[in-house]
């Protein structure tokens, strides 16, 4: 099955739907793990006029998105991308219990809820930096 696939991303076509399909489909995923983790409810939030959950989602969405650009880019194959991809985006995540961790005047998720734009802004500055910094890893 391998090989079948490898050869229908032959096809420059054919790879370049491959690819945003699977990104797309694994967005969808790692999203829904990122509103699992949150104390609030992500697309409810953004629903209602969040503008601080819709600049931390949309942090979260671009860093995942270019994590797996890098990945893409590094790898020969989609098997080593979506593997690739998936790491940077625990790294990601990890990153982001950091965060909220290393933060002990107040609590991200609660502000974020609250629609203080500030820290939605930090939030996305840092999804966006560290998928940068995270992806540059995955082409060692």
């Amino acid at each position: 099955m391998r090989n079948e696939v490898d050869q229908l991303l032959g096809n420059e076509y054919l790879a370049s739907l491959v690819y945003v399909s699977l990104v797309v489909l694994s967005l969808i995923v790692f999203l829904s793990i990122f509103e699992w983790v949150t104390r609030y409810k992500c697309w409810t939030e953004i629903k209602n006029g969040n503008l601080a959950v819709a600049m931390a989602t949309g942090g979260k969405i671009f860093g995942i998105c270019n994590i797996f650009r890098f990945s893409i880019e590094a790898n020969d194959s989609i098997y080593q991308s979506l593997i690739w991809g998936a790491f940077g985006f625990v790294i990601l995540l990890a990153a982001y219990f950091l965060f909220e961790f290393l933060t002990p005047v107040f609590r991200i998720d609660d502000e974020i809820a609250r629609d203080n734009r500030a820290v939605g802004f930090i939030a996305m500055i840092i999804s966006v930096s560290l998928s940068y910094v995270i992806g540059s890893t995955v082409i060692l």
